[in-house]
This record gives C-alpha cells, sequence and structure tokens, in this order.
C-alpha cells in the first residue's frame, strides 16, 4: 500500500511504538510581497520542531512531511526513541 504522507505516517508510528503523545502538526505563513509562503511545525516529544523550506498554498502536504521529516531526524539524533 502506498501512502501520499510516507514521513507523517512513520512519525505517527513512532510515537505509538514508542509511547509518546502523538505528534501535532501546525501550518504557518509569511506574507511575501503579494503571495503569501506557508510551511508547518510539529510538536513532537515536547519539542516544536519547524519544516526546513517555505511552500506555495497548493503545497501544504510537502510543509507537513517536511516537518515530519524534520522531527523524525531530531528524534533518532537527540533522544532514545527508536525510529526504525
Amino acid at each position: 500500500m502506498s501512502s501520499s504522507t510516507p514521513w507523517q505516517d512513520r512519525l505517527t508510528e513512532v510515537c505509538r511504538q514508542n509511547q509518546i503523545q502523538a505528534p501535532h502538526f501546525q501550518i504557518v505563513s509569511d506574507r511575501r510581497g503579494g503571495r503569501t509562503a506557508w510551511s508547518s511545525v510539529v510538536t513532537v516529544y515536547g519539542r516544536r520542531i519547524d519544516a526546513r523550506y517555505w511552500y506555495d498554498g497548493r503545497n501544504i502536504t510537502n510543509a507537513r512531511e517536511d516537518a515530519a521529516e524534520a522531527a523524525l531526524n531530531w528524534l533518532s539524533n537527540n533522544t532514545n526513541v527508536n525510529t526504525n
């Protein structure tokens, strides 16, 4: 089965397996000239982690995926949470 949100799904599963609170995503925006840029922030394991990039409004799922990937990287490098 193929998922359109593999990083979000993996982050949710890692949280479930490690019995930590499910990730909480927020969408954030920034007005830039005549356009609005969108990004995402995820709170996981008590830490607020920003997506690395800003996206066009059509790509908000990409912003959430970016934040989920960054959160998984942070979890694997800075905690004893098993991300495998």
